[in-house]
Parts: structure tokens; C-alpha cells; sequence
């Protein structure tokens, strides 16, 4: 009886064709484009390591997508406690280096309103608007029940409609 021969994972194609939508995800969950690079590639590095051996090749991109949300929260958390500890550098009259990535003034208020959100309602709204995906989806992404994915972007959305008054 001749074993089947599990699928060989092209993680360079897989790479090639993933790379710009994993790059958004995590740029709109992190809010800086240097660590959504990291993000993506500590991921797609994970995926590549040896002793990771996925059962099932068609899941190496829902499990990128949970290593990107995994690792842009390690990156949030950083970034608030910079934050906490650093006030004075983050009061810099300085453009951030986001500005040119961002583009106008109302893209911008909407990336801080999003960043100001909860973390789980900014994961959720990210997930569901900007990568697109189901509610089913980001539930299983994030490890929700469907029911908690809806009234996190519910109230996620009352809260940028609230912040962003002024721009609509």
C-alpha cells in the first residue's frame, strides 16, 4: 500500500502572490509601515522553519494571517508603552514617516480613530473592511464567536463615526 504524499508548500509562490495584501493587513493593524514589513516576514519566516509543519499546505495562509495579527499586537503593545514612557519624543512637531503612506488629511484621522479603537475592535474592523473577509472568517482568525465579531465592528463603527464627525 503506497502512502500519499502530503502537498509541497511553494512558500516563494505563496510569497510572490501574498505578499502586498499581508503587507496592508498588517500596516492596518500596526499603523507603521516598518512594522508590518516585520510582521510579514517574521510570518512567512515561521512558515518556512522546519519544525513548522503545517498538516494541510491550503492553510499557510490563515496561518500567516493569525502569525500577522499575533505579531502586530506584540507591536501595538510596544508602541503604547513607547508611548507611556516617551511622551516627549511622540510630542515632536515632526510629521511621522507614515505621512507620505497615508496620503490625505481624512485618510489620516480615520488611521488614528482605527488605532484609538480597542484592540479588539480595531483587529475586527481591520480584518472585516480592509482585507475583506467574512464574519465567519475573522471570527476563526481571532478566535471569536461570530456573535462577538458583530457587536465589536457594531461598536467599533458607532466610535469612528463619532471620531470622525468632522471629515464626513
Amino acid at each position: 500500500m503506497a502512502e500519499s504524499i502530503p502537498a509541497v508548500l511553494d512558500i516563494e509562490g505563496l510569497y510572490q502572490s501574498t505578499y502586498r495584501e499581508f503587507l496592508r493587513l498588517a500596516y492596518l493593524l500596526c499603523g507603521e509601515i516598518t512594522a508590518a514589513e516585520d510582521c510579514v516576514q517574521d510570518a512567512f519566516m515561521r512558515l518556512a522553519d522546519p519544525r513548522n509543519k503545517l498538516r494541510e499546505p491550503r492553510a499557510a495562509s490563515a496561518y500567516l494571517r493569525a502569525c500577522i495579527v499575533n505579531r502586530s499586537r506584540s507591536a501595538h503593545r510596544r508602541k503604547q508603552s513607547a508611548r507611556r514612557y516617551l511622551p516627549q519624543l511622540l510630542q515632536s512637531d515632526l510629521p511621522g514617516a507614515d505621512v507620505e503612506v497615508v496620503g490625505a488629511s481624512r485618510d489620516s484621522a480615520l488611521r488614528k480613530a482605527v488605532d484609538s479603537l480597542p484592540r479588539r475592535q480595531r483587529e475586527v474592523i481591520v480584518l472585516r473592511f480592509w482585507a475583506g473577509m467574512g464574519t465567519r472568517q475573522v471570527a476563526e482568525c481571532l478566535g471569536l464567536s461570530e456573535g462577538t465579531v458583530k457587536t465589536c465592528s457594531h461598536r467599533a463603527l458607532v466610535a469612528l463615526e463619532e471620531s470622525m464627525e468632522g471629515y464626513l
